[in-house]
């Protein structure tokens, strides 16, 4: 097959014949693609496609041979086996307790190892030995734990903090990496954190990246934060360990870094580690930089010292190991940059209304990554690294595609209160006509510094809005990446402040514009989204005519009572009994300005949301009824700060627009 120029090709098949809209139906069964393993020589690498049935909640998966060179696609059956890695010794896969290898990418294979049950598994370059991760009882917090005759007792007893963290309650056991030797049983593996009441892998979402091996299978590197109870919920500050496994003796190679340090991966000749580094203790969406370290003198090198923006995405070496690729937000988009480690010069590959997600593979034919925008979810794309063009390799919603209109994106400079510009995504309704008027939502992105740019999301998924009919305002107010890093700081401790003004301006602009009815706005978001949607109720002057909240952040002493991850919380607003009084908890408190609550609320609330708890959506929810206000609460008892059950995901979408339709 020929490959298809992208910036053509994508646009094409939606201006003939297309018919239908994007529905939450639709939406729910496209198809999802995921990248298992590269080959060694990167010339190939193995996908999966994913597919839910709504019938069961189940996904559908089949896995694909591609060869990078050429772009051509085969179907492969791996049978049961899940992919672990593959090198220069072959493929690896895990069925059942055991670990099979195989030298043809899947045709036959030979047993290597019974592993048993663990959650990570990465095998050493040499082939010699593998570490894992599993989860280890360190304290008896449960009831059942600590008093042997009462087991069926529920009791948890806690003395510290980081006792729930997510969705989940500390029921004393930790994540912790293993090595092994392959002439030895797992049952003798070494654990790297014995006895320690940390996590490694990081929870919640940490996995395999989390711990690598050197080049020459010497040492193992893993990501921890050694920290427990109150101290590990006051601090962000993760290192990188090296395990020597010839001596046992474990250094930590990132001492005296405060921030995040994680995602660590060596160049391809062996000669440098790179990773991700922020320099504050307590700052979560810290400056992101991409530091390196000679292997070999142990010196280090910020090489994103210098650069306003910060590295969100993901890292990867050039096969050459003369750059370093990275994606990162980017002026309300997500663009591909290299930096060269001899001089730190930061170049800029791609540009267009999209976002570059994930860098798998260096060809001769280009960088292969995944890329999403508005109105499409991530497939496979190769990078011209000379002229940022990009070629579609993989389209596995084709059919789907080709029958749906699409919405239309279009980012416009607002000015602010302050005199600044910001960029504000409006997203159109399909065959949108500029001489009609459409209700319009003014949505409010959480974080509150998460990048705002083309996502493809399950949940808030701006084109699946745009096709009911609505104009989207989406303002990359502060606190948003990829523009500027003082336009991202400019959030902390100013909540309700000059971002609030962000979103008037936004909002005052939209009514300005061609097809917005100024008398048919509402402002919707999730999060720290919900946080805003609560103040603007409050503040916003008859300017909307609804409004939905989902897991927002209502009373801020009592959710900072409530919530798990306090270094965010003291770094963000403050603590309530500090002096002066932080204006978090006075002037930026939502639960404060509910005397000029005037409109309809939608109020949406996980249950197992130990990040914003469900007391926030209940105490917004029964202020909105005792006032009289028109007013709906939409709780999921079994989800946490997301949704991610589709059949509660179809609930979501159809009381969200069963909402609008009603009072937008």
């Amino acid at each position: 097959m020929k490959l298809k120029h992208t910036l053509i090709a994508l646009a094409a098949p939606f201006l003939m014949n297309a018919q239908q809209l994007m529905t939450p139906e639709i939406l729910w069964t496209l198809k999802k693609i995921g990248v298992q393993a590269v080959s060694p020589d990167q010339s190939s690498l193995i996908y999966n496609v994913g597919q839910t049935d709504l019938k069961t909640e189940k996904s559908k998966n089949e896995k694909f041979l591609l060869n990078i060179l050429n772009g051509q696609s085969s179907k492969i059956d791996l049978g049961k086996k899940s992919i672990v890695q593959w090198d220069k010794n072959g493929l690896y896969a895990t069925e059942g307790d055991k670990i099979y290898l195989s030298k043809d990418a899947g045709k036959t294979w030979a047993e290597f190892f019974t592993i048993g049950e663990v959650d990570n598994i990465v095998i050493s370059p040499d082939g010699k030995k593998i570490a894992f991760s599993k989860q280890v009882l360190v304290e008896k917090l449960l009831g059942k734990d600590k008093y042997s005759d009462v087991p069926k007792s529920t009791a948890q007893i806690y003395e510290d903090l980081n006792h729930r963290h997510w969705d989940y309650w500390n029921e004393g056991k930790y994540n912790h990496v293993f090595v092994a030797n392959t002439s030895e049983k797992a049952e003798n593996a070494k654990d790297l954190l014995e006895g320690k009441a940390w996590d490694s892998p990081q929870r919640p979402f940490g996995g395999a990246e989390d711990f690598i091996w050197s080049p020459d299978s010497s040492k193992l590197l893993y990501v921890v934060k050694p920290l427990s109870g109150k101290e590990y919920a006051e601090s962000t500050n993760t290192d990188i360990f090296a395990y020597d496994v010839a001596s046992g003796i474990t250094k930590n190679i990132t001492e005296g870094m405060k921030g995040y340090d994680v995602n660590p991966k060596f160049s391809p000749d062996g000669n440098f580690l790179s990773w991700q580094s922020m320099a504050r203790d307590g700052y979560e969406a810290d400056k992101n930089d991409l530091v390196i370290m000679n292997w070999k003198t142990g010196s280090k090198t910020n090489l994103t010292k210098n650069w306003d923006e910060s590295v969100t995405g993901d890292v990867f070496w050039s096969k050459d190991s003369k750059n370093v690729y990275f994606t990162a937000a980017f002026r309300g988009t997500k663009q591909l940059f290299s930096v060269d480690p001899k001089n730190s010069k930061i170049s800029q590959i791609t540009k267009g209304n999209f976002d570059v997600n994930d860098i798998f593979a260096d060809s001769k034919n280009g960088l292969l990554v995944t890329r999403t925008d508005m109105n499409h979810n991530a497939d496979l794309f190769s990078v011209n690294l000379k002229n940022g063009g990009m070629v579609q390799i993989t389209d596995v919603n084709k059919e789907t595609y080709a029958k749906l209109s699409p919405a239309k994106t279009e980012l416009k400079m607002v000015k602010t209160t302050d005199g600044k510009e910001m960029g504000v995504w409006f997203i159109y309704p399909p065959n949108f006509d500029p001489n009609k008027k459409y209700p319009t939502l003014l949505y409010c992105q959480g974080g509150p510094q998460s990048a705002l740019t083309q996502f493809f999301s399950t949940r808030w998924n701006l084109g699946l809005m745009a096709a009911n009919g609505y104009i989207v305002v989406a303002p990359n107010r502060r606190g948003m990446p990829g523009w500027g890093t003082k336009w991202n700081e400019q959030i902390s401790k100013d909540w309700g402040g000059q971002v609030m003004q962000d979103y008037l301006s936004a909002a005052d602009f939209a009514k300005t514009q061609a097809g917005v009815d100024a008398e048919r706005m509402g402002a919707v978001g999730a999060s720290y989204g919900g946080y805003s949607v609560f103040m603007l109720a409050g503040i916003h002057q008859n300017r909307f005519k609804t409004f939905i909240a989902h897991d927002g952040l209502f009373n801020m002493q009592s959710w900072y009572g409530n919530t798990e991850e306090l270094w965010f919380a003291n770094w963000d607003l403050g603590k309530p009994w500090d002096k002066p009084t932080p204006k978090a908890y006075t002037d930026f408190d939502p639960s404060k300005h509910t005397d000029k609550w005037n409109r309809p609320i939608m109020i949406i609330q996980g249950g197992i949301d130990y990040r914003v708890p469900i007391e926030q959506g209940q105490e917004a929810f029964q202020t909105a009824q005792l006032k009289g206000l028109k007013s709906k609460f939409l709780y999921f008892p079994n989800e946490n700060h997301w949704v991610l059950h589709p059949h509660n995901g179809l609930v979501w979408q159809r009381e969200f627009f069963g909402w609008l339709k009603e009072t937008l």
